[in-house]
């Protein structure tokens, strides 16, 4: 028989092809990899985790296994609204967040509430390429405004904003990934600025903005524009990824009715077992604390391999210094593609992620992402000794 598929999963994913290539090198165990974009398993609580779920079991038994409301566990919102005040002094209350099955998740809620077929929305260029694959669901006209060293061009957002009528603004202000760049100040109030009295929305990603290592914490968009700003948050990186437990928080009304009664047609609701866990683990843990040692352990990470970049790689090769999070980005020479390198140094045994993926419409481009979370100290010394010689040999067969 013929399995006649949908359109939208029909439709060629050029960042699933490519991501699927690099990943599977990536698994293989003799291979040095700074492709992917996972937490490093040493900031895990493992054990307190482990604690948490033993006495969600010991003191909720069935309710923790039983069916719950689509917006979340109220005491976990109760504390997502908390540590909205605490770190970045905005007022929330339980009943402005909604608890997603991780931000991929609430991605998701968010385009299928908003995005008709060709209508006009945003992003950073480059952006998050799991992003990029939501998007695209949906099929909507996504128009990339070009990311600078501190943040997103604001000259063309405007002209964007100005010539159309844009549903939102997609936007990772924080340690962006896949370029490890912040936002400043200035740039954060001109994006409002433009923003204000529109009808285009912003749907702010957050999923690094507690493991920051250098640096001051700026404003969200929700600081400037409240009713015009949805954030998207996480524990994978902050907890634990393997319990896909997000979430989306809005003072928007209307958004926050339409996503409740989307989320529930989607999977009811995001597993209570996993945010009854979580719940209690911040109610017997100090988050903060787990929080400081993940970031003493990514801040020494990202040292060592910028300290590597710059003994190991050609003087030609720029790249980003990031305040926080779990990528930089490198710029190749003139003349030398980041996909070539990407293939050249998976022969030497480093698997990298070259930039094509992260551009909605660039392809061939010089840039590459490069991840530090996981590596060891020895591997990140011995990939981008490697990585310094593969490129080194392309640049002198160019000549």
């Amino acid at each position: 028989m013929k399995v006649n598929f949908s359109e939208r999963v029909s439709k060629y994913d050029f960042q699933g092809e490519f991501l699927d290539i690099i990943l599977k090198a990536a698994a293989d165990p003799s291979l040095t990899s700074f492709a992917g974009g996972l937490p490093n398993q040493g900031a895990f609580p493992t054990e307190k985790v482990r604690e948490a779920a033993n006495k969600v079991f010991d003191t909720m038994g069935y309710r923790a296994l039983q069916y719950n409301a689509a917006e979340g566990y109220r005491p976990l919102r109760e504390k997502i609204a908390a540590r909205y005040k605490k770190t970045m002094g905005l007022d929330y209350t339980a009943d402005e967040v909604i608890v997603t099955t991780g931000s991929q998740q609430a991605l998701d809620m968010f385009s299928a509430c908003l995005l008709n077929e060709r209508d006009q929305m945003i992003v950073e260029n480059p952006s998050y390429l799991a992003a990029l694959q939501v998007f695209h669901h949906y099929n909507p006209d996504i128009q990339a405004v070009d990311l600078l060293e501190d943040g997103i061009d604001t000259e063309q957002l405007a002209e964007v904003v100005k010539n159309g009528d844009p549903k939102f603004l997609y936007m990772i202000p924080n340690f962006q990934n896949p370029t490890g760049l912040t936002y400043s100040e200035e740039t954060r109030a001109k994006v409002a600025e433009i923003l204000k009295g529109t009808n285009t929305l912003v749907l702010e990603d957050n999923p690094y903005g507690e493991i920051r290592f250098a640096g001051t914490q700026g404003n969200s968009l929700a600081y400037y524009l409240p009713e015009q700003t949805a954030l998207i948050g996480t524990f994978s990186k902050i907890v634990a990824p393997g319990m896909r437990v997000g979430w989306i928080a809005t003072k928007n009304k209307e958004l926050l009715e339409k996503f409740a009664v989307f989320k529930s047609s989607m999977d009811l609701h995001t597993s209570i077992l996993d945010q009854m866990i979580i719940n209690q683990y911040l109610e017997d843990n100090d988050l903060d604390e787990q929080i400081v040692g993940a970031v003493e352990l990514y801040k020494n990470k990202a040292t060592k391999m910028m300290e590597c970049m710059d003994k190991y790689l050609p003087e030609e090769v720029s790249f980003t210094r990031p305040q926080g999070g779990m990528f930089l980005w490198a710029t190749m020479p003139e003349g030398i593609k980041a996909v070539d390198v990407q293939f050249e140094a998976i022969k030497a045994g480093v698997v990298i992620l070259a930039g094509d993926p992260f551009y909605e419409y660039d392809r061939e481009v010089r840039t590459m992402r490069l991840n530090y979370s996981v590596a060891t100290d020895e591997q990140i010394e011995n990939g981008i000794k490697i990585l310094g010689d593969v490129i080194r040999k392309m640049m002198a067969e160019k000549k």
